[in-house]
């Protein structure tokens, strides 16, 4: 997915190239706040996760959810975050962080509680 969002001029950073694979999910948050980077995963339960939620707080992450269903190709999942990268924009410049919120299927975003 990085790859065809990179062909779409956007600056994309991935984990495995900052920190070991195995780095614990706070780790790699904590990470992404730090550098200011917008968090975009695919694993919904994360915002319920006790050290996952407190990193995310602390480090004042903004993070989007691919929500999914089932297994869709990296392309697809493209697809999905280009349709809503107007709304991401929008959303990252007028809310302050922390948040989260959802991208569903059909581009749309909800704002998450966490």
């Amino acid at each position: 997915m990085a790859g065809i969002l990179r062909t779409a001029s956007l600056r994309i950073e991935v984990h495995d190239d900052h920190l070991p694979q195995n780095a614990q999910d706070s780790e790699w948050l904590t990470a992404a706040g730090e550098n200011d980077w917008i968090v975009v995963t695919r694993d919904e339960r994360i915002r319920y996760r006790v050290a996952e939620k407190q990193a995310m707080r602390r480090a004042k992450v903004r993070a989007f959810v691919l929500a999914a269903q089932g297994d869709l190709r990296a392309e697809m999942l493209a697809e999905i975050f280009l349709k809503a990268l107007p709304k991401i924009r929008r959303m990252v410049g007028q809310r302050a962080a922390p948040f989260i919120a959802k991208i569903s299927r059909d581009g749309n975003i909800t704002l998450l509680d966490f």
